[in-house]
């Protein structure tokens, strides 16, 4: 009797497109909407409660139940950021912002996203209390790309907090792989070396 046969998957190629966004120093959360309508908060690790919260995560999905339900039925992830949380980004006391990571599917107001590719799918205005992480490059795979991404923010600081002028860094989607990588400003060797390339 034959083993059981285990192949070997399919390489995706590294030459393919890649979407650049800004890492956003927060707290992971999520968002399920069932099929029953049903509205639930999460973060990395856990299930929130208003009891049982995450930087008031739970309480901030609970007061806005109903316009969130206009994400669709699914999982949602995104970073809660802001007031108390990581770098805070200059926030006021009690500011804060869900800003979702699905940048295909959700328009994003940041004015420097690329326009909508023809091939890919219409993307859907997302719920008014909701943001999108902002897009800084979108094109084929390049190492240069996410050092100049990395450069821009080190020069001219967070565009999803205009004037902070600490940001974390960038995550890198590699769409064939179906893969993210971050790369930090801080903390990262690679990332080190390469901070003054132009």
């Amino acid at each position: 009797m034959l083993p059981e046969f285990q192949g070997f998957g399919k390489i995706p190629r590294l030459n393919r497109e890649i979407v650049i966004t800004e890492k956003i120093d927060g707290t992971n959360a999520q968002i399920l909407i069932t099929e029953e309508g049903e509205v639930f908060a999460g973060s990395r690790t856990r299930w929130l409660t208003p009891e049982s919260d995450n930087y008031g995560f739970a309480r901030w999905v609970q007061e806005h139940t109903e316009e969130l339900k206009g994400l669709g039925v699914g999982r949602h992830f995104g970073e809660w950021w802001g007031s108390g949380i990581n770098r805070r980004y200059g926030m006021f006391t009690g500011e804060k912002w869900f800003s979702l990571f699905n940048v295909a599917k959700w328009h994003s107001v940041w004015p420097d996203n690329p326009p909508q590719l023809p091939d890919e799918p219409s993307r859907l205005l997302r719920p008014s209390c909701c943001d999108v992480v902002p897009v800084l490059y979108r094109g084929p795979f390049s190492q240069v790309a996410v050092y100049r991404a990395l450069l821009q923010l080190t020069t001219t600081g967070s565009v999803v907090a205009p004037g902070f002028m600490n940001p974390e860094g960038v995550v890198v989607f590699h769409k064939a792989a179906g893969a993210l990588f971050k790369v930090t400003l801080e903390n990262d060797e690679q990332a080190k070396g390469q901070r003054n390339v132009s």
